[in-house]
């Protein structure tokens, strides 16, 4: 909370010794750390230096090794223990020897901070009053259960404003700040008065107790004979014992006294007067914890909850605590809900009608009233009748016709005991939407309910299901809207590996993966234009960016991909992409964002590194998806980034991995474009950028993109375009006169 900024040298000395262990010497170094957030580290403010000690003292660092407290804390976070036996005197007699190594030869006060649990093997009166006689304040820091009388010996006068507890790491900081602000430190925040409070210090120590009395035999005077007697035995015992004490404490106002933080938040202090809150999921909309994802899409939403005997009670209730947490965290307390819940068994209720509750308060109540029926699982039948009776309400405005998008979640951890599969398409031909919700071992069968792995939401544990609420919201929001990057123009290629080494079962899974990728995107000249290339030893290009103008025409040209079937070289590919796809001449668009993803089944990438690279330099994001064995290394080296990067075991699962490849690409097409990069200008013209636009200066060319040699002698002329130097070219302008350049040079 506070700060010491005077010029100081403060040096650390850790007892590392095996009567502390391994446990208490990484509190004592959470301590020092937590020490350091007292002291305004700087080299010509405080300075800090490390010792640990135990049968020798060793010099951790010296005070002039780090000039930072983020370096200092860094590197007391790395020092390791080292055990043997506490010679906390030899240690005090390295200092006197040698100094405070690295400081300020006593230009500047001094301060030793001894952390130990006071157990040493030898006398430390002598040594440590030595200390004190060079005006070296000392404070000795009591660790786990310390022996506080020896403590005493080591601290400076007066005991109670130098002696501290590093249980209490934050206390002792602040006692450490007051008794050096008076008079070594400059106070750099004010704070209330500092207050004195007696309070008992506890320590564990090991004390000798009567157990009792046994018959003993004892010799006697007589000769050869011997007597019975009774003989005391005792034990050891540990025991906690009090020592009272002062303790010396700085109170301040806390910043987090007030309880800001809403919806379950943590506040955080930052000083005398600021704080931050720590939100729970789904909450952080402001710096209070507001709620943060909200459902201001319009859709009737439903839920069907699995109430059977299969997902057991505790799933049951599992499943009702994600409900409410998702619905307190989207619904405002004002807005108009359409949206129900259902639950099922061998039988299907709708406890909560669509849009019957006009507030959240009631319906938190009514899901709390939810109970666990324990029936069968008939997911089949509960989907066709929710499918038939479960849209059936009022609107929520009764003069306003309800025809929003009806989406229904499944939330079940529990196999089907009937068939899903033409329940599933009974809904959807009722054009209702569904998303399926469950663990790891339903993945097959809500893929098989949903019909789209991307309509699927997977978790691998309880607390990854609370995990997943942004997503659920994003998939609910997403109904009715189009997919894909909806409006943002991008040039999309990819390069699929034919080779012999995918095999033709899986280039075919690899194809279908293409063909479904395009769903997502709207293709035509304005918006996304898609390109093919597939690779074996050598790359072929099956259609350029400009050769299809709609979707069905691309995912006509994909089905008709033929198997190449030789060795794999995905540096061809790239290189092939480079030169001979993304150019103007085959309908790349100047000044529009351009990703390449390459669809790898591990072979041949070695040699793609430098082709990549050379597609980055030029603008081009490459993005690197792998099925099957390879080395990592070398597949970073051709992503150019992990984020660019997708490694998959399997050609089964390339599937689920779909939407956060398309995310990806999505991002890309977001972000700021340069409209020289790649290179729009032809035969080596150079491309020079103005405010929005750009020109090629061109040499033994003209035109707009230095397509057209210049014509000598009496040959005739194309009609006269304005002078190069006065041309400004607007992106759009540029896409209207590139598809006009091609089509007059096919004609």
């Amino acid at each position: 909370v506070m700060q010491c900024s005077a010029s100081l040298d403060v040096l650390f000395l850790l007892d590392g010794s095996y009567s502390i262990g391994k446990g208490s010497f990484e509190r004592s170094k959470h301590f020092a750390g937590k020490l350091c957030d007292a002291l305004d580290i700087h080299p010509d403010r405080v300075r800090v230096g490390m010792i640990q000690f135990s049968s020798t003292p060793h010099l951790e660092f010296p005070l002039d090794s780090y000039q930072t407290k983020q370096e200092v804390k860094e590197r007391i976070k790395r020092t390791v223990f080292r055990g043997g036996s506490t010679e906390t005197g030899q240690a005090l007699k390295y200092i006197l020897h040698k100094g405070f190594p690295g400081g300020r030869n006593s230009s500047v006060p001094e301060v030793l901070i001894i952390i130990s649990d006071g157990k040493s093997q030898g006398s430390t009166a002598v040594p440590a009053m030595q200390v004190k006689e060079r005006h070296i304040t000392v404070f000795a820091v009591g660790i786990k259960f310390p022996r506080w009388e020896e403590l005493q010996v080591l601290a400076s006068e007066p005991p109670e404003r130098h002696l501290l507890f590093a249980g209490d790491a934050e206390d002792a900081a602040n006692g450490l700040y007051s008794t050096l602000s008076d008079p070594v430190c400059t106070a750099t925040a004010p704070g209330d008065p500092a207050g004195h409070t007696s309070v008992p210090r506890r320590t564990l120590e090991t004390v000798k107790e009567l157990a009792g009395s046994y018959v003993c035999w004892k010799g006697s005077k007589q000769p050869n004979a011997v007597q019975a007697s009774l003989c005391p035995f005792t034990r050891w015992k540990r025991v906690l014992i009090k020592h009272p004490s002062r303790c010396f404490r700085t109170v301040c106002p806390d910043p987090c006294d007030s309880q800001p933080c809403q919806n379950g938040g943590t506040c955080v202090p930052e000083g005398l007067d600021r704080y931050h809150c720590l939100c729970l999921l789904g909450y952080g909309g402001d710096i209070h914890c507001a709620a943060k994802l909200s459902l201001e899409c319009s859709v009737d939403l439903l839920f069907l909850m699995d109430s059977s005997a299969g997902v057991t009670l505790e799933g049951f209730l599992r499943s009702k605590a994600f409900l409410k947490r998702f619905l307190q965290a989207m619904v405002g307390q004002d807005s108009p809900m359409s949206l129900g819940v259902a639950q099922y068994d061998d039988s299907v209720k709708v406890p909560i009608e669509l849009g019957q509750h006009k507030d959240a308060l009631s319906l938190m109540r009514s899901i709390d009233a939810l109970n666990f029926s324990g029936g069968r699982t008939l997911t089949g039948r509960a989907l066709q009748y929710i499918a038939q009776h479960g849209f059936r309400s009022s609107p929520v405005f009764a003069d306003v016709q309800d025809d929003l998008p009806r989406v229904v979640v499944l939330l079940t951890d529990s196999k089907s005991q009937d068939s899903v599969a033409e329940a599933a398409k009974y809904v959807k031909d009722q054009n209702v939407f569904l998303i399926g919700i469950g663990s790891s071992f339903m993945r097959a069968e809500l893929t098989t309910v949903t019909g789209n792995p991307q309509q699927t939401i997977v978790y691998s544990d309880p607390q990854d299901l609370f995990n997943r609420m942004p997503e659920l919201q994003r998939k609910i929001c997403s109904v009715g809207n189009p997919e894909g990057c909806q409006a943002q123009s991008l040039d999309l290629a990819f390069a699929v590996d034919a080779s012999s080494g995918v095999g033709l079962e899986n280039f075919l899974r690899l194809r279908h993966f293409v063909r479904s990728s395009c769903l997502h995107f709207i293709i035509n000249r304005d918006v996304t234009q898609i390109a093919l290339v597939t690779y074996g030893s050598k790359a072929h290009t099956v259609f350029t960016l400009d050769t299809h103008t709609s979707s069905s025409a691309v995912l006509q040209a994909i089905d008709q991909v033929s198997f190449l079937g030789d060795s794999a070289s995905a540096g061809s590919a790239l290189l092939h992409v480079h030169g001979d796809v993304m150019t103007v001449q085959k309908g790349a668009r100047p000044g529009v964002n351009k990703v390449v993803v390459l669809l790898s089944g591990g072979g041949g990438v070695q040699d793609a590194a430098a082709p990549a690279q050379q597609l980055r330099h030029n603008g081009i994001l490459v993005f690197v998806v792998v099925i099957g064995d390879a080395d990592r290394d070398t597949l970073l080296r051709v992503a150019g980034s992990p984020n660019y990067l997708v490694h998959i075991s399997s050609y089964e699962d390339l599937q689920y991995y779909q939407g956060l490849i398309i995310e990806r690409i999505c991002e890309e097409a977001r972000s700021p474009v340069n409209l020289c990069k790649p290179n729009p200008c032809m035969n080596q013209g150079v491309c020079i950028l103005g405010p929005g636009s750009y020109r090629c200066q061109c040499h033994g060319w003209e035109g707009p993109h230095c397509e057209s040699r210049v014509l000598r002698g009496d040959s005739p002329r194309p009609p006269a375009l304005p002078p190069r130097s006065h041309m400004q070219w607007s992106p759009r302008s540029l896409q209207h006169l590139s598809r006009a350049l091609q089509h007059s040079k096919r004609q």
